[in-house]
């Protein structure tokens, strides 16, 4: 057992792809290796600038020895009446002696199926040279790695994501012969191409990180990582600042270098009127920056970035990355300064001939739209119905500011500083900001009431809008974002706890566009599915088993509040002891109920409970329902469910002995009667039924 050093070095890779490439050849060359039985201990994976590289630890020398059975023909046809081979018998028999076999009728076995006794024979199969098998195996991954568009370089077929320059395969200290990539393997790598651009020999597999930081190279992505996050802590502890660090402007810059050297430089304090998410903004994704914030989050006149050169005058590279980005500061400037020579509202007329969808009209009247539907959902949450429809109609005016031209990543977040400058009421100036949250999985919910109005309708308006005109999300295709809307609708209905009722909200979206659309009751019923859909991943991302979300969706709550109290109540109830019989007694109830004929009659014949089981389930039915009264009135969902656990062991004894279609029609009739309002009782939770448990 030793190890195997594999480098493939080429021109710069894409830094966005880098540790996408780099897991991706670990998983292939893991399962290869799991595929071919080659015994390993574990895989240490390597990416920088220049190189994608791995070591096999622990690797063995050969694959294990197989045995493989050869069956022949059956028994009887192999061999006459003396026990001499037939000729089916020495035509298998020849067959295996082919392959360099010196075999007899003795050398036979019986092998034995289903079908019968055959003869056989068992033949043992050499492992193979795994370094024999590893240039193939590598190449495959090289040739499975997740690369958009492969390109090649001058007249070399081979195709890779960037022309190869160099590969190294060795087995501890020997150079396995091969050619990968079009290029013969070696035991020469390169480092920093300034630092170290000479080739550099690598005398055993096991010195690979060693030889590379040698030569400026820190191979290891996540030593890397950690390299450059250390760094920036430090120079921002310096001047009391906490830096920004999004995980993927770390890992692209992460990927950018082979050698981190952080510095900290600074700009203008004047630039820091100017909205900071744009100055963020330039700095992070034109300069791949990390900026630095007070203990407030305020930002301030400080940056670090990460150079790949350990220079011997840092200040002058300092100066230099001062004066590439004052430009783009000073653009971010003049947007600013430029929008406030007219009011946020004058912009709205910019709007008027800007297409929101063909079918369905300009930004402006979507901003009506918007402002009609927010002032509906401020009646029903007590909000203020004026600021609802002033931030409606401010909703989209940033869309035609220059500021937004220039950074769209700022759409909302620049109306909200103009309408503050403008001196909106305050609650309409952050909703225009607002409008947009949450705007991926777990991001924060608006804070305003205004803010909630905005951000449901203007999703609301979209989602019936596009529905309406037929465009419904199909696959993985969704150009409008609906399912991400729709799960924004329902958890802010839920988080921010609002008993708002869907089809109120949906119907209200829909008169929103007068006669723009066609098939109105089409349109409800297909939003309404759409979004309900969405229950199902958003609780299994919590972890709540599917029969429980299938238990509370076969109700269809039109609240989404009460979708969440019931799922929460049916949770709990799921992992009490008695929960699986009640849950199989329920669907038997349902499936009873569902092959009756006729209409089941709502009450219950006290004189017609003839079998002692059946007047224990009615006392027992009759109590729980008096029980669960005032808790329906307090949608305690959770409380009902454990007061119905008393139905459980009389429900059973009902099943056990009483038997439901008696030949008297009265009779059958009651007890189904009685049946149906157990069922109804447990309806009015959930049906418990779907649970499998």
């Amino acid at each position: 057992m030793n190890t195997i050093l594999f480098e493939l070095g080429t021109e710069e890779l894409p830094p966005k792809s880098l540790k996408t490439l780099q897991n991706a050849l670990q998983s292939s060359v893991e399962k290869s290796l799991a595929e071919q039985n080659i015994a390993f201990e574990g895989i240490k994976i390597f990416s920088a600038p220049r190189r994608l590289a791995l070591q096999i630890l622990g690797v063995a020398s050969v694959t294990p020895d197989k045995v493989e059975t050869k069956k022949g023909p059956n028994i009887k046809a192999s061999f006459d009446a003396d026990g001499n081979l037939t000729k089916a018998g020495q035509g298998f028999l020849q067959g295996l002696n082919t392959t360099g076999l010196n075999l007899t009728k003795d050398d036979l076995i019986t092998v034995s199926d289903k079908k019968g006794e055959y003869i056989g024979y068992e033949m043992t199969i050499k492992g193979k040279s795994v370094d024999e098998l590893l240039p193939k195996l590598i190449q495959k991954a090289l040739d499975e790695l997740p690369i958009a568009k492969r390109m090649r370089s001058g007249a070399d077929k081979h195709e890779f994501v960037r022309p190869v320059q160099w590969v190294v395969l060795m087995r501890d200290g020997a150079v396995i012969d091969a050619t990968i990539q079009g290029h013969k393997t070696g035991n020469q790598t390169r480092g920093h191409r300034y630092h170290a651009p000479d080739f550099v020999v690598i005398s055993h597999a096991n010195d690979y990180e060693s030889v590379l930081e040698k030569a400026y190279v820190i191979a290891d992505f996540a030593k890397r990582q950690n390299n450059i996050k250390t760094q920036v802590a430090t120079l921002a502890d310096e001047v009391g600042a906490n830096a920004i660090v999004p995980d993927e402007l770390l890992d692209e810059v992460t990927a950018l270098v082979d050698y981190p050297v952080a510095l900290r430089a600074s700009f203008e304090e004047r630039f820091l009127a100017v909205p900071q998410e744009a100055l963020i903004s330039t700095m992070q994704a034109d300069q791949k920056y990390f900026c630095l914030t007070d203990k407030n989050g305020k930002l301030l006149p400080y940056f670090i970035f990460i150079s790949n050169i350990d220079s011997t005058d840092k200040q002058a590279v300092v100066k230099g990355n001062e004066k590439v980005v004052r430009p783009r500061l000073a653009d971010a400037e003049f947007f600013f300064l430029q929008d406030q020579k007219q009011p946020l509202f004058a912009l709205s007329e910019n709007l008027k001939t800007r297409v929101f969808q063909d079918k369905l009209g300009t930004i402006w009247q979507k901003s009506e739209r918007i402002a009609k539907l927010s002032a509906f959902i401020a009646t029903q949450i007590g909000a203020n119905v004026e600021n609802a429809t002033r931030a409606g109609l401010l909703s989209k005016c940033d869309l035609a500011s220059t500021l937004v031209g220039e950074f769209p990543e700022l759409q909302g977040i620049a109306g909200t500083y103009y309408a503050h400058i403008n001196g909106e009421n305050g609650e309409v100036a952050d909703a225009i900001a607002e409008q947009y949250l949450p705007r991926f999985a777990g991001d924060e919910l608006p804070k305003t009431d205004i803010g909630v109005c905005l951000a449901l309708a203007d999703r609301l308006d979209t989602l019936v809008g596009i529905f309406g005109i037929g465009e419904i999300p199909t696959g993985s295709k969704d150009p409008f974002s609906l399912r991400r809307a729709s799960i924004g609708i329902l958890r802010i209905l839920i988080e921010k706890k609002m008993p708002l009722n869907l089809v109120a909200l949906v119907e209200q979206a829909i008169l929103g566009y007068g006669n723009t659309l066609d098939n109105l009751a089409k349109t409800f019923t297909d939003v309404m599915e759409f979004i309900n859909a969405r229950y199902r991943p958003m609780y299994e991302d919590k972890g709540v088993a599917v029969d429980t979300i299938l238990a509370v969706s076969a109700i269809n709550p039109h609240m989404p509040l009460d979708f969440d109290d019931r799922i929460w109540a049916v949770w709990a109830f799921r992992a009490l002891p008695q929960a699986k019989t009640l849950a199989q007694n329920n669907k038997r109830v349902g499936n009873i109920l569902a092959k009756a004929e006729g209409d089941i009659g709502a009450n219950i014949d006290e004189s017609l409970l003839v079998e002692t089981a059946e007047k224990s389930l009615f006392t027992a039915l009759v109590s729980a329902q008096n029980a669960c009264k005032p808790l329906f009135e307090q949608a305690d969902y959770q409380e009902i469910l454990k007061t119905l656990l008393s139905l459980d062991e009389p429900l059973t004894n009902f099943f056990d002995t009483v038997m439901v279609n008696a030949d008297d029609v009265n009779l059958k009739n009651n007890r189904l009667a009685l049946l149906k309002q157990v069922r109804e009782l447990f309806l009015s939770v959930a049906d418990i039924g779907e649970l499998a448990i």
